[in-house]
């Protein structure tokens, strides 16, 4: 007997899966979640879409290179998002960060180009956390009410509104112009004369003040362009924390240097002021989480953050993408986690964690609802594709993660990650094909895509501010691919290649499935270790494995070779073929995705096979019918 336990809200479901002397531990994981559908999030960068501008000047002003704004993402643009298949839409940049275009006319102070990256700034030095960005108004003394008017949109096209939160650290800068009645500024009741104090929201290099950077490898502000704040100075008296934990007064190039890091009651020593959770509160659900923190000083940037969230909360997000998670403590993370789940217990708390090791405290003890998987999928799909890795590398990593598999988030493209189609990535954007159907039928787990990866977008543009490859989140710029999708507001692909609008209806069909698809909330079982010691012409550049579920039991195939077709027999080892309750016969098979391939699973003498014919960067999701 097995058993796995996996947390969903207000779910700890325990699932006993039988067993057979014949299975090995490996092959063979339930991952069902009860009645629950597959999530897709779809990240779209807020600023960038429905800019129509194509000029595309390396450093060019919100003028000339133009500007996307709330108003872009009509109830046409949603509905077609909504049709790919998505469930989730992460808006991407919405909290107001630096930026250096001018609107103090608006009482917005503005922002010094000597600690802001870009000309448009970067999304994760947030300035005010109850406002949004201007850049994203058509009529900025009314930018909240439009991202709420927005709000209200994606909600009509039945789809969930996700946000970003920086819990790390803040623009240095950081100054609210719209604090709700009794919000304080971080920073603003700080003891400055000692470097650490368990109140503080900072830390600081008393008696020392900040120095900008030395900028490195030929980088000016701005590309080098006059500006009367780009003078390499910057008044922060006495010096803060950079983001990252620099504790200099002059931080490096290197550094996070446009941000300050958050005290979340850790001293620099490294000693906790805080209470720690008890022995065992990591299989406590949220509600006990949150009766746990209600009678318990915490530290002040706790409540402040919280604050934050439930605001947003209230205000009709759904939920939250957290930045660098694993740089603030697993206690704050169960304190604010089990706060909004108070609020609203559906909401989707998503964490950017790279270390493995942490995986489960910040899912269990945290309370986060999902994770990046990052280092061992997204790395090893990666590697394949470039031709430096082996498929014989997946069925361990989903071994690994069986217990927590339907909380780690997949994805191929995200702001951070180069584009699919870039050179620097696969210079193609059908050889990610194959891994993008691995990554959304593998596992439970939510999928996740960056716009326009959907249309083979390669991040080619020199915005400014960092190299190309992966789509500038710091500069004003447009996005080719997809500016011919939106075809000027018509949202139609009236402008698109025929590659693009085949691409897209790959994406298309293939999210789709996996939403509607009860297997893939099932079992899961790897067929590929069995077939690559059984099966003639099986290699390492395929990958099987079945999903399961009640009457829906699939056989999906992906081959990751851009040059070779295969042919070769597919067999189902006997444990396989007594739990589908296989007699012998012939069973038809059909593609899913496309619907016009078939194929024949034939049982006799207790042994199972299926001719497979797989073209180059080909994938067939089979059902039994």
């Amino acid at each position: 007997m097995r058993k796995f336990i996996v947390f969903l809200s207000l779910l700890i479901a325990v699932i006993t899966v039988g067993c057979s002397s014949e299975r090995s531990s490996s092959e063979m994981q339930n991952l069902e979640i009860g009645n629950s559908q597959k999530k897709v999030v779809y990240q779209v960068f807020t600023r960038l879409f429905g800019n129509t501008n194509t000029t595309n000047k390396p450093w060019g002003t919100l003028e000339e290179n133009g500007v996307g704004k709330f108003n872009d993402f009509t109830d046409k643009a949603l509905s077609e998002i909504k049709k790919l298949g998505v469930t989730h839409i992460w808006f991407t940049g919405v909290p107001h960060h630096n930026v250096i275009t001018d609107y103090s006319s608006f009482g917005i102070s503005n922002d010094d180009p000597d600690v802001v990256k870009g000309r448009a700034g970067s999304p994760y030095a947030v300035k005010d956390y109850y406002n949004v960005n201007p850049d994203l108004a058509e009529n900025v003394t009314n930018r909240l009410e439009e991202f709420e008017a927005l709000i209200a949109r994606t909600h009509q096209q039945n789809l969930k509104v996700i946000i970003d939160i920086v819990p790390n650290h803040v623009a240095r800068n950081y100054h609210s112009v719209t604090n709700p009645k009794g919000a304080k500024n971080f920073g603003a009741e700080d003891n400055t004369s000692v470097a650490y104090d368990v109140n503080n929201n900072f830390y600081y290099v008393p008696d020392e003040a900040f120095e900008v950077p030395d900028f490195l490898n030929g980088y000016r502000p701005l590309g080098g362009e006059n500006h009367p704040s780009s003078d390499k100075k910057f008044n922060e008296y006495p010096a803060k924390w950079t983001g990252n934990g620099s504790r200099s007064a002059k931080p490096s190039f290197y550094d996070w240097y446009e941000t300050v890091k958050v005290n979340y009651g850790i001293s620099p020593e490294g000693k906790k002021d805080f209470e720690e959770l008890p022995e065992g509160f990591e299989n406590e659900n949220y509600k006990i989480h949150y009766a746990f923190w209600k009678d318990k000083t915490v530290p002040n940037s706790w409540t402040k953050f919280k604050d934050i969230c439930l605001y947003w909360i209230q205000k009709g997000v759904d939920g939250f993408r957290y930045d660098m998670a694993e740089m603030v403590p697993v206690e704050f993370w169960s304190y604010l986690n089990s706060n909004i789940k108070m609020k609203n217990p559906n909401a989707f708390l998503l964490a950017e964690v790279y270390n493995p090791s942490l995986y489960r405290d910040y899912l269990k003890k945290g309370k986060m609802d999902y994770l990046y998987d990052k280092v061992q999928l997204y790395d090893t799909l990666k590697n394949i594709i470039q031709g430096k890795g082996l498929t014989d590398n997946i069925p361990p990593i989903i071994k690994d993660l069986e217990d927590i598999e339907h909380h780690m988030l997949h994805f191929l493209e995200n702001h951070d990650e180069q584009r699919i189609a870039s050179k620097e990535f696969a210079g193609n954007a059908n050889k990610g094909k194959p891994a993008m159907v691995v990554s959304a039928t593998i596992s439970s787990s939510p999928t996740m895509i960056y716009f326009a990866q959907e249309l083979g977008e390669d991040g080619s543009e020199n915005a400014g501010f960092g190299t190309p490859s992966r789509t500038s989140i710091f500069d004003y710029i447009g996005v080719p691919t997809l500016q011919r999708w939106m075809n000027n507001g018509k949202f139609d692909a009236g402008k698109s290649t025929k590659e693009e609008v085949e691409l897209r209806d790959f994406y298309k069909r293939l999210l789709n499935f996996t939403i509607n698809s009860k297997a893939l909330m099932g079992t899961y079982f790897d067929l590929h270790s069995f077939n690559r010691s059984a099966t003639k012409n099986y290699n390492s550049s395929l990958i099987s494995y079945a999903r399961f579920k009640e009457d829906e039991k699939l056989l999906i195939v992906a081959n990751f070779n851009e040059n070779e077709s295969y042919s070769f027999e597919l067999k189902l080892p006997k444990y396989l073929i007594d739990l589908w309750q296989l007699k012998e016969g012939k069973y038809h098979l059909k593609d899913q995705l496309y619907n016009t391939q078939t194929a024949l699973l034939n049982v006799k003498n207790s042994e199972a096979t299926v001719q497979i014919n797989i073209r180059p960067l080909q994938s067939l999701i089979l059902q039994l019918n």
